[in-house]
């Protein structure tokens, strides 16, 4: 009996003490983002809902963002602060609509004929050289800039017709800051107003038209339902913007999670090339809400002009800025002579 008692006790003891040396196991707790886009809900159904969703099933539980539409958190133009500061995780936008205080904000959205055709975008970001401009431009500022990609051609939607640059005198449309400021020497009125105010602005004759998308934009957020007419020209091939992070929060994620999130915005910028580019095609041949309308190309050659002048105005503000206008002469350039497909004329 002595025997046995001695065996329990002893049992007991190494029991208790293989407790107390079992490392403690915790459950992880899943990463949290809030991400917010430029885009209001109709449009965020296509230029990066999709990608959100992907992500969130392939973390697996380990990570999930939290998508917020135009203005829901903060205002468009506060979302750079916001970031920075860590109020917010990560935004899709350009980097002019939500006045990012870079050496490279006038370039995003819709610089003056900076590209021609969406695939354009990302060759300047991938193969000359922008996308080591703008990481630099944004670490400086405490941001992580992701990725770029491109949407849509920006053209005018008004609600009446315009055939010459006199028809565009005294219009008061809502527009990107930096293409605001290049057309407003054609006499056209930029203003700045939120983006979900539009539809109702342009049915209360606040605004007389909107140059800030394509025709496919224009179909699906449903401005096309309140203006009348399209103008096919358009005074750049395609917008450019980016995915961006606070920079504390993009380096407290592992390597895979990282890649992922890499991999879900390329996506993204996939999605939107073939949607754009069969959008805007289809929709001026098949649609039926918007009348074409087009200024001769004797007369739109001053606008383009016009653009080489902006160009030369913008290279002059600082060293960085004469480096990314260089890049645009030196890609515009390479495409002129490559010739068909890349430029006609």
């Amino acid at each position: 009996m002595t025997n046995r008692r001695k065996f329990l006790a002893r049992a007991g003891a190494l029991g208790a003490a293989a407790t107390v040396n079992v490392p403690a196991v915790h459950a992880k707790s899943k990463i949290r983002w809030r991400l917010q886009t430029y885009a209001g809900p109709a449009l965020a159904e296509h230029v990066i809902k999709p990608a959100i969703d992907a992500f969130n099933k392939a973390a697996n539980g380990e990570m999930e963002i939290e998508l917020f539409f135009a203005d829901q958190l903060v205002p468009t133009g506060e979302l750079f602060r916001a970031m920075q500061k860590g109020t917010i995780d990560a935004v899709q936008s350009d980097d002019d609509s939500m006045a990012s205080p870079t050496e490279v904000t006038v370039f995003g959205g819709y610089f003056p004929f900076a590209s021609r055709y969406s695939l354009d975008v990302p060759v300047l970001f991938n193969q000359y050289g922008l996308n080591e401009i703008w990481d630099a431009e944004y670490a400086k500022v405490g941001v992580k800039h992701i990725s770029a990609g491109a949407w849509d051609p920006c053209h005018f939607a008004t609600k009446d017709p315009i055939r010459s640059l006199a028809d565009l005198k005294g219009k008061r449309v809502f527009t990107f800051p930096t293409a605001g400021r290049f057309l407003s020497q054609f006499g056209v009125v930029p203003v700045t107003l939120p983006w979900e105010d539009i539809e109702v602005a342009v049915q209360t004759g606040e605004l007389d038209g909107i140059a800030w998308s394509g025709i496919t934009e224009d179909y699906t957020v449903g401005w096309a339902d309140v203006t009348n007419y399209f103008l096919t020209n358009n005074i750049s091939g395609a917008w450019a913007g980016s995915f961006f992070a606070n920079m504390d929060r993009w380096n407290g994620l592992p390597a895979h999670l990282k890649t992922l999130l890499q991999m879900a915005m390329d996506q993204s910028h996939y999605y939107r090339q073939w949607w754009y580019w069969g959008g805007e095609a289809s929709l001026r041949v098949n649609g039926t809400k918007l009348k074409l309308t087009s200024i001769a190309d004797e007369e739109w050659a001053q606008v383009e002009a016009a653009a080489v002048k902006f160009w030369d105005e913008i290279a002059a503000e600082s060293p960085t800025k004469a480096k990314v206008v260089e890049i645009f002469r030196k890609y515009n350039a390479d495409m002129q002579k490559a010739g068909r497909p890349y430029r006609y004329g």
